[in-house]
């Protein structure tokens, strides 16, 4: 279920009915380059991934003590996804400009609402917050981490921390406790 985009862009990594699918600001420029999610070294999303419980059966079953940006794939099979708020990409987040976001979160939108995932993971409250305003019509002002309120018809919306080495507020273990609180969660998603 790929975009095509008429820009160099990270694929959108879906499919229908997928456990979880992380969903990050916008790639960076780096990771468009190497074309993998997460790519530069200083982010903290493979080593936090790689050290939580929610990686460990992947971790099993591919023999790897560690994961890494040229395993984003590998996580189809396994019910893990990755896409962007805005598929543009930028140097950094700061220089995403307001109307990116009002064109891009409603494609967003479509894109969840097809996969259908079970939960959607957002990389921080400054995805989450233009993704709420413009693509769910919601004003609500103040998003705290962890499990939201609004929903994409059965889909649970979750966020984290950002891993990018520019959160500072967050250490690496906070990083991995909060992909432990998500596999918690998608575990009590199942039951």
């Amino acid at each position: 279920m790929p975009d095509s985009y008429d820009f160099p862009t990270l694929p959108d990594l879906l499919r229908p009915g997928m456990d979880l699918v992380f969903v990050g600001i916008n790639p960076s420029l780096y990771s468009v380059q190497r074309g993998h999610y997460f790519a530069r070294r200083t982010s903290r999303f493979w080593p936090a991934f790689s050290a939580s419980r929610l990686s460990a059966p992947i971790r099993d079953a591919l023999a790897l003590d560690v994961l890494g940006p040229e395993n984003d794939g590998d996580l189809l099979p396994f019910g893990i996804g990755f896409t962007d708020v805005v598929k543009v990409p930028t140097g950094n987040a700061s220089q995403i400009r307001p109307a990116m976001y009002v064109e891009w979160a409603p494609r967003l939108l479509e894109r969840l609402t097809q996969a259908e995932p079970r939960l959607a993971v957002f990389h921080g409250v400054t995805g989450y917050r233009p993704f709420l305003h413009h693509a769910l019509d919601s004003d609500r002002k103040v998003v705290e981490l962890g499990p939201q309120d609004e929903t994409i018809g059965a889909t649970r919306l979750y966020v984290v921390p950002n891993p990018s080495p520019a959160n500072a507020h967050f250490t690496l273990a906070d990083q991995t406790a909060w992909y432990d609180r998500v596999s918690d969660f998608l575990h009590a998603l199942h039951r």
